[in-house]
């Protein structure tokens, strides 16, 4: 049996996170589940845990993020490319688009459940982008990264009080609803020189760009409807030459995948892409503030073991589990 251990931040949405951990850690008491549990304490600082877990031995371990998409973000960091670390996540912030794109539910309880009897496979290999900045930095993503518009609203959204007053009244989802509209009517889009395996794009007048390993980001926007996490490309969105009125409807229709039948959205599928701009642009990784332009992107093929529900649904199925999933 693996041993298993959970990292919890319990700041997430809010200081919510903490008693979803709660419920978690008393389910697993009344099933005699044996666990380690770790809470991060500061930016960062799931990340440097969850290196240390994977380098305390060499034994295989599953490494549960309890948290939100930053959280997960953090943890991957510090595992990734590591064959002996099978990676999970239960739900606890506000966006949580990691559980949509790997098929997590959102419930905790559910989601324990499902990883429970995940844990009896093989967990699937998963692709992750590695980013390398102007300064030789290197951050990887698991859900997708952009740079631009979305980034900088990303950033404004986690620097901001609002997200925690919103997630106090259960709607963390809008604060990025709220920032989109704020920064609507201010934001001036930039020239990108966009590369894609080799290939040169220059898109003028450029809201956004985006390299997805999922199809969810932004609380349930489905950025990249094609997106799928194993198949060895990026998919490569590019929002550009629209006004602000029209990328307003862009962005009311991506929450169904619709926005890609707009002209000024291109797409394409890659495994390498290096961002240039004419002006400084925010870049997020899985909605988390990374850097600035420029930045190169390369595929990491099946750098995560994963416990996903993505491509074996009938072993995310609810209906038929045992009290003793995880023995």
């Amino acid at each position: 049996m693996k041993q298993i251990y959970f990292i919890i931040n319990p700041k997430a949405r809010n200081g919510h996170c903490f008693n979803i951990w709660r419920n978690v850690e008393t389910q697993l008491e009344k099933e005699k589940i044996s666990y380690l549990a770790f809470f991060s304490e500061y930016p960062g600082h799931a990340k440097i845990i969850a290196s240390q877990i994977a380098a305390s031995n060499k034994e295989k371990k599953v490494i549960i993020a309890v948290g939100g998409d930053g959280t997960i973000h953090e943890v991957m960091n510090g595992i990734v490319n590591n064959i002996n670390i099978t990676l999970g996540f239960i739900p606890g912030g506000s966006g949580n688009d990691f559980s949509r794109g790997f098929l997590i539910p959102s419930d905790p309880l559910e989601a324990l459940h499902v990883i429970c009897r995940l844990m009896k496979r093989d967990a699937q290999s998963i692709d992750a982008g590695k980013m390398t900045m102007e300064d030789q930095s290197v951050h990887y993503f698991i859900n997708n990264m952009g740079a631009g518009f979305d980034a900088s609203i990303a950033h404004e959204v986690n620097q901001s009080p609002i997200k925690a007053w919103l997630n106090k009244l259960s709607m963390g989802r809008l604060v990025y609803v709220y920032f989109l509209l704020k920064k609507l009517f201010t934001y001036k889009t930039s020239t990108i020189d966009l590369s894609i395996d080799g290939k040169k794009h220059i898109f003028e007048q450029t809201w956004f760009v985006t390299v997805s390993n999922q199809p969810y980001y932004g609380g349930g926007m489905k950025i990249a409807p094609q997106a799928e996490p194993d198949d060895g490309l990026f998919d490569i969105t590019v929002v550009h030459k629209l006004s602000r009125l029209k990328l307003l409807l862009v962005f009311i229709s991506v929450f169904w995948g619709k926005h890609i039948h707009f002209k000024e959205v291109k797409t394409f599928k890659g495994k390498v892409v290096s961002i240039h701009s004419n002006s400084s642009l925010f870049v997020h990784g899985d909605g988390e503030h990374i850097g600035f332009t420029p930045l190169t992107i390369h595929l990491q093929t099946k750098a995560l073991a994963v416990l996903t529900g993505w491509k074996n649904k009938e072993s995310a199925d609810l209906k038929e589990r045992d009290s003793n999933d995880c023995h």
